[in-house]
C-alpha cells in the first residue's frame, strides 16, 4: 500500500511531523490554511483514522512520512 498521498498531501504532512502550524505550511506552500486543513481531512479520510496524530503514526507505519 505505497503511495496513498499525493505529492501535496505529502508536502503538508511532513511539515506537520516537523510540529509546523496550519497557518505556517499555508504559508511554506504558498496555499491557503483552508486548503492545508482539506488535505488533512482528506488524508484522514483516506486511512480511516480519528485525527491528524493518528494520521501521522499510520503514515509513519507504512512508510510515507519520516520523522
Amino acid at each position: 500500500m505505497k503511495n496513498i498521498l499525493t505529492n501535496r498531501e505529502k508536502q503538508v504532512f511532513d511539515l506537520l511531523v516537523l510540529n509546523n502550524s496550519t497557518k505556517e505550511i499555508a504559508r511554506k506552500l504558498l496555499i491557503s490554511e483552508k486548503t492545508v486543513r482539506n488535505h488533512i481531512s482528506n488524508v484522514i479520510q483516506k486511512l480511516g483514522v480519528n485525527g491528524r496524530s493518528q494520521a501521522i503514526v499510520e503514515l509513519l507505519r507504512l512508510n510515507e512520512i519520516d520523522l
